[in-house]
């Protein structure tokens, strides 16, 4: 389990787990679940935004129990550091999404529905409780059925 500290945060890489790195596996997964996907665009080792959002927003138990009912997660992430360094493989998903969903900032997170149509992005760290961000969801999910 590695550690990283950033201008007084600390996240734990670890804090991934229970994210798919495959958009193609989650999509089976939502559409066999009837879940919505999550997919996250981050910098684990560089972003300070990311890793915020992931410590104060996908952290919180608000929404990993939503995330637990409704969602599948996904991760695709652009470490810097050599020790994160994802394989060729992974690297060249990870960049074939982000010109796919046209990601120019991190972190980037979108809602995507289980046929993988976007329903909503959110650009940056939004700044918000996990519970408003559950909030916020369960509103484009509502408004997406």
């Amino acid at each position: 389990m590695k550690t990283i500290a950033a201008f007084g945060l600390f996240v734990t890489l670890s804090s991934f787990t229970g994210w798919k790195t495959s958009l193609t596996e989650a999509r089976q997964e939502a559409a066999s679940r009837h879940r919505y996907i999550l997919l996250n665009f981050s910098g684990s080792d560089w972003c300070n935004p990311c890793m915020r959002m992931h410590q104060e927003i996908f952290e919180s138990t608000a929404f990993k129990n939503f995330a637990d009912q409704s969602l599948v997660l996904v991760n695709a992430d652009f470490p810097r550091q050599q020790r994160n360094q994802l394989s060729s493989k992974q690297q060249q998903l990870n960049n074939e999404l982000a010109r796919r969903y046209n990601i120019s900032a991190f972190p980037t997170t979108i809602l995507l529905d289980e046929n993988g149509q976007a329903l909503k992005q959110w650009i940056g760290y939004p700044g918000i409780s996990g519970e408003r961000f559950v909030a916020s969801l369960k509103t484009y999910i509502d408004n997406g059925r």
